[in-house]
């Protein structure tokens, strides 16, 4: 059997103020596959987010990207983030942001001018490349968050909210480019508050709540065993059960 593209044993994280945010959570990911992630906010999901991508530090528990512990240089260079906030530098141009965050995995100037031009012609920024980010629509500055997570190349593609806010065209424009992304082996984590979205895209969906997942299927499956019938249903009847 394959590695998993991610591998989560009883992971914890409780901080400094006492709160739990991650309780024992177990999680694998099967190489390959489109996996959701649902839950109501303070449920753990930007916490496991942070903690895969070494941004927040687990309390115990153990994490491997692709048969990688979490932190090492081949695990971090596995792993794409598109955030839900929209963080980029303010006084570069748009293909600026992306060559110098090219340059955080150690590819050199040329390399990262090249996967730069190619990521903005993927997300259909190209057009754009010179000028600043603030100078974008709110759309375009979501694509351009999007086209820097996939400067590396990345096994394992995380996605915090990617469509939050954007048009119905830019939605489904980003909804194309997974899906093609997805079949040619990237292995994808989302977490959306649209759950249409969810059981349109993921070939499985897992519900987190308190910190723990409390359900985990294809939304078919997870309808019929909790006789819904619609994925809005199902999310509620599973956290009620759990609450």
């Amino acid at each position: 059997m394959p590695e998993p593209a991610l591998a989560v044993t009883g992971l914890r994280k409780t901080y400094a103020d006492g709160f739990t945010a991650l309780d024992d959570l177990d999680l694998t990911i099967p190489a390959g596959s489109f996996f959701g992630l649902l839950g109501p906010n303070g449920a753990g999901k930007t916490t496991l987010i942070g903690s895969v991508c070494n941004l927040v530090r687990p309390t115990g528990g153990a994490i491997e990207v692709f048969g990688h512990r979490a932190g090492t240089r081949e695990a971090r260079a596995s792993v794409g983030l598109a955030e839900q906030d929209i963080n980029v530098d303010r006084f570069l141009s748009v293909r600026q942001v992306l060559v110098y965050h090219a340059g955080y995995y150690g590819l050199g100037r040329r390399e990262s001018g090249r996967r730069a031009d190619e990521a903005l012609e993927l997300v259909g920024l190209t057009g754009k490349a010179r000028v600043t980010a603030p100078e974008l629509s709110g759309g375009m500055q979501r694509r351009l968050v999007f086209a820097r997570a996939l400067l590396n190349r990345p096994r394992l593609l995380i996605l915090d909210e990617p469509t939050a806010g954007v048009d119905v065209d830019l939605r489904a424009d980003i909804w194309r480019l997974l899906r093609t992304l997805n079949a040619a082996g990237t292995t994808i984590l989302l977490t959306t508050h649209y759950l249409e979205e969810a059981e349109a895209l993921c070939d499985e969906i897992a519900l987190i709540r308190a910190g723990s997942i409390v359900a985990r299927g294809s939304a078919e499956e997870l309808r019929a065993r909790y006789a819904a019938g619609s994925i809005a249903d199902l999310y509620q009847r599973v956290l009620a059960v759990a609450s």
